[in-house]
């Protein structure tokens, strides 16, 4: 077996984020392995993860407190030298996904990311074509840094084991970290670890049974019920479109809520489909939601050929409208 590298961070407050212990499940289904994390509190982060790892190193301090490429980089590079491994797993998250590819030309390896599962014999599983397609491959080159996608299996349990070595990294930056801007938190409809998803299709902007649109009311009951329940937003292809068409549109959807062939695949553990006919091409966004249920007024919709585990045939207005008293 190839000596394997686990390289992790941590958040800007310390602590090693969901999608590490998921990389960490990952490899210990593979046998060995070393285990390496930047980041701020890096070296305590290590060591309570750190049972059954062949080494423990750390690189931490103000300079990879915060994400860059230039510090980042130099410290990954320095943790995978270190460690003398050949194949290194690490989570593939929006830091190490700026960060990881540049290490991997530094060292004349390769890189590749959204990998979902490894087999012992280290070939890697990975979706193509909005994920319609799944690939077995492997490489040759080495190093070899592969980037697990967050989801793809369960988080491992934490057990603390030795202490990290910290290693020093030193490397010139031209850019300063002033600080983050966020949309509040009542702003903010996607969220990709929440338990549900809720997406709206065209049918919330189509005439109702009074012969007139409700868009300002279809908005309000979409977003209070988002926001009641932090659960993620997303959108039927056709819904987005409507604004280009010169239609009513609900102003708060964008194509980044997208989800379907053309959009994204999420993975919540449950999804609520309302006004949207479930074909094909939508549905497909669906694959890795667990529990599926769909509000149409069309008893012989997409969703009602097995594609959900419940359609509700009802008015979704109404629906909505009873489940906001509750809330």
């Amino acid at each position: 077996m190839e000596p394997i590298l686990v390289l992790l961070h941590t958040t800007d407050e310390g602590a090693l984020p969901k999608a590490a212990l998921e990389t960490l499940a990952v490899a210990r289904t593979l046998g060995s392995y070393h285990l390496a994390v930047l980041g701020a509190n890096a070296a305590a982060a290590a060591q309570s993860v750190s049972e059954g790892a062949l080494s423990v190193r750390a690189v931490e301090g103000d300079i990879v407190s915060v994400s860059r490429y230039a510090t980042d980089a130099a410290a990954a590079q320095a943790l995978a030298l270190a460690s003398g491994a050949t194949v290194i797993l690490a989570p593939c998250t929006l830091r190490f996904q700026r960060a990881l590819p540049g290490v991997a030309a530094r060292l004349s390896g390769a890189c590749d990311t959204h990998v979902v599962a490894v087999d012992p014999d280290l070939s890697v599983h990975r979706w193509y074509y909005r994920q319609r397609m799944e690939a077995t491959q492997s490489r040759t080159a080495r190093p070899w840094f592969v980037l697990i996608e967050p989801g793809a299996a369960d988080p491992c349990s934490t057990q603390p084991g030795a202490v990290a070595e910290v290693l020093p990294c030193a490397v010139e930056t031209r850019t300063e970290v002033i600080g983050y801007q966020s949309p509040n938190a009542d702003q903010q409809t996607i969220r990709p670890d929440a338990q549900l998803l809720f997406v709206a299709g065209a049918g919330w902007t189509k005439k109702q049974k009074d012969g007139q649109t409700h868009t300002d009311e279809a908005g309000s009951l979409i977003l209070n019920f988002v926001q009641h329940n932090k659960s993620s937003l997303g959108s039927s292809k056709s819904l987005v479109d409507l604004s280009g068409e010169g239609q009513a549109v609900l102003p708060f959807l964008t194509h980044l809520h997208q989800v379907g062939q053309t959009g994204s695949t999420p993975r919540h553990r449950k999804g609520l489909s309302t006004c949207c006919h479930g074909e094909e091409p939508h549905v497909v966004g669906w694959r890795f939601i667990n529990e599926r249920r769909a509000i149409n007024l069309d008893a012989a919709c997409g969703w009602a050929r097995g594609k959900a585990d419940v359609l509700y045939v009802a008015d979704a207005f109404e629906v909505m409208r009873e489940l906001a008293k509750l809330l």
